[in-house]
């Protein structure tokens, strides 16, 4: 969660003008101090972890990084 690119450079949002809907929504999301909160507490859990993805909207079509649900 601490991977936020810094907001003052247009450099770091170039790639900005091609984001789908879902990277715009991510880019929104992802900076929710609610959510942020959230995943921070449940990070201890793959339980947790699910519960904040379904309470938030949130689905991964990709396969799951090693030792996450």
């Amino acid at each position: 969660m601490t991977h936020t690119r810094d907001w003052r450079s247009a450099a770091a949002y170039a790639d900005a003008v091609s984001l789908p809907l879902s990277g715009w929504a991510w880019e929104f999301l992802r900076r929710n101090p609610d959510y942020r909160g959230e995943t921070r507490a449940a990070a201890a859990t793959p339980e947790g972890r699910i519960a904040v993805g379904r309470r938030w909207g949130l689905s991964c079509r990709r396969g799951p990084r090693p030792g996450w649900p």
